[in-house]
Parts: structure tokens; sequence; C-alpha cells
């Protein structure tokens, strides 16, 4: 861009230090970028354990004895679990360290809004898993 030209008036030295640092500039940017797209990649592998996980319960929630399946499942939704807070910690531990030029950068609150929302949620189906055994909500009648 015109505004990002530098002036005719700075010398060799001077305007390739100011080329390196607009390219580091722009590879931090670049950087926060991916960590964002690492970030969604991880929450998709959580959805996909806790997704296993009740497919598990699902088809083999006839198993006897019925804690086994349930215990296979428990252990899929933790999984998922655990990826969402590792995924957290690292993007937060990422963002902490570059600084945005060029773009917005995703805001530390959000991230981790996401990662505990599938934290709590998988809590929420390790107790739907273990307390509804028999699929139904209501009393037998």
């Amino acid at each position: 861009m015109a505004q990002d030209d530098p002036s005719e008036d700075m010398s060799d030295s001077e305007l390739s230090t100011e080329w390196a640092e607009f390219r580091t500039d722009l590879a931090e940017d670049r950087t926060i970028q991916a960590t964002e797209r690492t970030f969604a990649g991880w929450l998709r592998t959580a959805f996909a354990a806790i997704g296993v996980g009740i497919a598990f319960h699902v088809v083999f929630g006839a198993f006897q004895p019925p804690w086994l399946a349930q215990a296979i499942a428990s252990l899929f939704i933790v999984l998922g679990m655990t990826v969402a807070y590792t995924a957290e910690k690292r993007a937060c531990s990422s963002f902490a360290r570059l600084s945005s030029h060029a773009i917005d950068r995703p805001q530390t609150p959000n991230i981790r809004w996401m990662s505990w929302s599938i934290i709590i949620g998988g809590l929420a189906l390790i107790a739907g898993i273990w307390i509804l055994n028999d699929g139904s909500i209501g009393p037998n009648g």
C-alpha cells in the first residue's frame, strides 16, 4: 500500500530495517491466525471425542453390565473435555506472547468461555449418562 511504502529519503540500511520489521509484524499476525485455526481444530477434536462417547453409549447401552458402556462413554467424554482444556491453555499462552498489528486477535475471555462451555457440557453429559440409566426421564409407568 502507498502509506506503507517507506519514504524516498531513507538510507538503504534504514529501509532494510523498516521492511524487516514490517515482515516480522506480518509474520506475527499470521502466527495469531494460525493459533486461532489450531484452537478451532482442537475444539472440533474435543467435540468428536464427546460425540464418540455419546455414540458408544447409545449403540452399546444394552451391554451387561450396563456400567461398562457408561464407563467407556464417560472416558471418551472426559477425553474431549481434556482436549478442550488443553487447547484453551495453549491458545491463551500463545496469544499472551504475541501482539497483533493488522488483525484483530481473539480475546482471551472468549477463548476460555468456549472451552469451559464444552467442559461444563461434558460434565452434564456424564451426569446424564450415569443418572438416566434406563433412558426415561419421568417415572416408569
